[in-house]
C-alpha cells in the first residue's frame, strides 16, 4: 500500500526570516510534549533549555492530568492554561491537527506555529497566514536555532566546518 503524498504549492519563510522570527522569539509552548526520552520533543527540549534564554512551556493533557512534569517543569493541558502568552508554539503532533492547533495558538496569543519536521498541513499554513500569524512547517527549532548560532555540532550534527571563531547568540 503506497501512500500518495500531496504536491507542496506553499512557500515557507526564508532562511533569514526563520532567523528574524527565532530572534524576536523569548517563550516556547511545546504541543505534544513527552517525558519519554527517546521522543524527539523530549529532545529537543533539552536543547532549548540548556543551550537557549527561551522560556519553554510544555503542553499536553495526558501527562498534564497525570500530574507529570518534563525535565522538572510543570506541563499544561493546553496552550489557554499556560502563565504566559507564547511568542512561538512549537508542534509534535500530526499533521491534521495542524489547523485547530493553529486557532489555539492564536488564541493564546502566540505570533508563530513552527511544525516539527515531518509536519506538513498547507490547510494550516494558510489559516495561519489569514490570522496574522508567522507558520514554519517540516523544520525543527532546534537544528534551526543551532544552525543560525553555529551550534549545530552540539546538538549532535557533525557540520565539516572547522573554525576557531566561536559564534555568538545574538538575540
Amino acid at each position: 500500500m503506497s501512500t500518495v503524498i500531496p504536491e507542496r504549492t506553499w512557500t515557507g519563510p526564508t532562511a533569514p526570516e526563520r532567523l528574524a522570527i527565532l530572534r524576536r522569539t523569548r517563550s516556547i509552548a511545546i504541543v505534544g510534549a513527552s517525558d519519554k526520552p527517546a521522543r524527539a520533543s523530549y529532545f529537543v527540549a533539552t536543547y532549548l533549555l540548556s543551550s537557549t534564554t527561551f522560556d519553554v512551556y510544555f503542553v499536553n493533557p495526558v501527562l498534564a492530568e497525570a500530574g507529570k512534569t518534563i525535565l522538572g517543569h510543570e506541563v499544561y493541558a493546553s496552550l489557554a492554561d499556560l502563565p504566559v502568552q507564547p511568542d512561538l508554539v512549537e508542534v509534535f503532533r500530526k499533521a491534521s491537527d495542524a489547523p485547530e492547533i493553529v486557532r489555539e495558538a492564536h488564541a493564546a496569543g502566540a505570533r508563530t506555529v513552527w511544525l516539527q519536521l515531518g509536519i506538513w498541513n498547507e490547510d494550516a499554513a494558510h489559516l495561519a497566514e489569514e490570522l496574522g500569524l508567522d507558520i514554519v512547517m517540516d523544520r525543527c527549532v532546534k537544528i534551526e536555532h543551532a544552525r543560525f548560532h553555529g551550534g549545530l555540532n552540539l546538538a549532535g550534527f557533525v557540520t565539516g566546518v572547522i573554525s576557531s571563531k566561536r559564534q555568538t547568540i545574538d538575540r
